[in-house]
């Protein structure tokens, strides 16, 4: 009698639990939304959180703020998405540099898989690969065979030890069995400088950093960065067509603090992609040289499991550390 009386209880609860998270789920926002963007302002998380906010005010009527926190390369925003109230009020803009964060620092008061509930991929931005004129390669191939014939003597710059540029070289160089040098700048801006110089003879950047220098003829772009051509630059061959199997984009997603209700994810999942699914609203992303992707929460959650490993063994086999 004493355990059937308990497990009423239980069901009675359970039942009153899932009633409560129905009905916050129904009556989400119930005030502004903040989206904290792990950059500064300006900067892509920051445009995307900003391109998301607005369309959920359109739908919801509720203001959108984004919150850029830029500090510690991300790390105290991301302790405050963390630990905020996990209703949906409170959104965090994960990407890719996030989780090279994630597995580059030892100590982290926050854990990306453990702290937080993924909600949908927004977009991706493949990277291009270019090299300086003088460079007598016009292909990937070329490149890899003049690399292999000179080892140790082409320099590559990059926006900074262990940003996804830098990875995304050292993983071709892993797969190529090249030794390339990595000089690391603060930003994409001084590496691109420096390699229209010719101090470096190698970049490896977002697209539209680079773009109006590659046509202009001082870099020569070879190839981009993601599996399959881009619409950004659809005459430039991927590097996987050389080099098969090689894949390495940025990406931006949108999560939620752990244990929010699964009605509020959804909730926002049905939104965003909905969203990107206008054209006219997909044009906006690609004109910021990112191409809308969406996915299921449980699918990103994959990905992130998958990208954190990826990002594990970059840094480990790259030696990539803090600045």
């Amino acid at each position: 009698m004493v355990l059937r009386t308990a497990g009423i209880v239980i069901s009675a609860a359970l039942a009153s639990l899932v009633a409560g998270q129905s009905v916050m789920a129904q009556n989400y926002p119930s005030r502004p939304i903040r989206i904290i963007a792990l950059s500064s302002p300006g900067s892509g998380p920051d445009i995307v959180g900003r391109l998301i906010g607005s369309k959920l005010t359109e739908a919801w009527g509720q203001t959108v703020i984004v919150d850029p926190r830029a500090a510690a390369t991300g790390i105290v925003g991301t302790e405050i998405a963390s630990k905020a109230a996990p209703d949906g009020h409170t959104l965090v803009i994960v990407t890719s540099q996030a989780v090279i964060v994630s597995v580059m620092y030892e100590k982290l008061p926050f854990h990306l898989v453990r702290d937080f509930a993924p909600i949908t991929l927004v977009a991706s931005t493949p990277f291009i690969l270019a090299v300086h004129p003088a460079i007598p390669a016009t292909s990937v191939r070329e490149l890899v065979a003049l690399a292999k014939s000179k080892p140790g003597a082409l320099r590559y710059g990059s926006g900074g030890s262990g940003s996804p540029p830098h990875l995304s070289a050292e993983i071709f160089k892993s797969m190529t069995g090249t030794d390339l040098l990595h000089v690391p700048y603060k930003g994409v801006t001084p590496a691109m400088i420096d390699a229209v110089a010719g101090e470096v003879q190698m970049l490896i950047s977002v697209i539209p950093a680079v773009l109006p220098t590659i046509k202009s003829g001082r870099l020569r772009a070879l190839g981009v960065t993601s599996a399959k051509r881009t619409a950004l630059v659809p005459d430039v061959p991927t590097i996987a067509e050389s080099v098969p199997g090689y894949e390495f984009i940025g990406w931006y997603s949108l999560f939620a603090p752990a244990k929010t209700p699964p009605g509020v994810i959804n909730k926002l999942n049905a939104e965003i992609v909905k969203s990107l699914n206008a054209p006219e609203f997909r044009e906006r992303f690609t004109a910021l040289g990112a191409e809308p992707a969406t996915s299921t929460p449980q699918a990103l959650a994959s990905y992130l499991l998958e990208q954190t490993e990826k990002m594990r063994k970059a840094v480990r086999d790259s030696g990539a550390r803090p600045d």
